[in-house]
């Protein structure tokens, strides 16, 4: 071997080598590294927006008696359904107040809430009652959050626009009818773009733990209080 020849090998050639092999040792030791951490950031914007969807679903379940069975349902409600709420007029700890209220209500016969309300409008101040008001529920719910758009709740974050898998049941529970609903985002959506084969990996790991491959809230097949699987 002539000596251009082996400067060429010692000095130029086998560093570069070198420095190949050490990033792709370094690259196949921050893939799985990188893959968690973007996995953790989509998670988390997925998890408030399942929050936000188990919330809405709450609400309107009791203004309706059960659960909406789609996203538009649940955007509708919040647009333009009602909520109530227990109004508290006047305070327990207030004696006069109370007796003069429980006086008012011995003097008639039937006395509503709304009895007591119209008349705390009129001028009587010194009552003590709670009265149930209907109130816009986009006037109450979410109120202060800057980061909510109800048009959002619609798909799954990172997806390009996949939609939420949503469903609703009413199913006999111990002789009784039970409304549920669960909301779904699989990983195979949520984590699109990333590395498939980590998320195949993960997929797997979470089929051998018996639990659902992304992420979840409420149940349709059995009642869980509208939990979600990430807590």
């Amino acid at each position: 071997m002539n000596k251009a020849l082996k400067i060429i090998l010692t000095g130029i050639i086998l560093p570069a080598i070198i420095v190949v092999l050490v990033w792709l040792i370094i690259s196949s030791i921050m893939q799985p590294v990188n893959f968690n951490k973007q996995k953790d950031m989509r998670e988390q914007v997925a998890i408030q927006r399942l929050k936000d969807i188990r919330t809405l679903q709450t609400e309107y379940k009791s203004a309706n008696g059960k659960f909406a069975s789609s996203i538009d349902s649940l955007k509708y409600f919040y647009e333009n359904g009602e909520m109530v709420i227990l109004m508290q007029i006047g305070s327990m700890d207030d004696s006069v107040a109370v007796a003069h209220t429980a006086a008012v209500k011995k003097s008639k016969r039937r006395i509503t809430p709304k009895d007591l309300y119209d008349m705390y409008l009129a001028g009587d101040k010194n009552l003590v009652f709670t009265v149930e008001q209907k109130i816009p529920v986009r006037d109450t719910l979410f109120n202060g959050r800057e980061d909510f758009n109800i048009d959002s709740l619609k798909t799954i974050p990172f997806s390009g626009g996949e939609p939420v898998q949503m469903e609703s049941v009413v199913r006999m529970v111990s002789g009784v009818k039970v409304p549920l609903f669960e909301a779904k985002m699989p990983y195979k959506l949520l984590l699109k773009g990333l590395d498939n084969q980590l998320r195949i990996n993960l997929d797997a790991e979470r089929r051998a733990q018996n639990r659902y491959e992304g992420l979840q809230v409420g149940s349709v097949t059995a009642p869980n209080n509208n939990a979600g699987n990430w807590e």
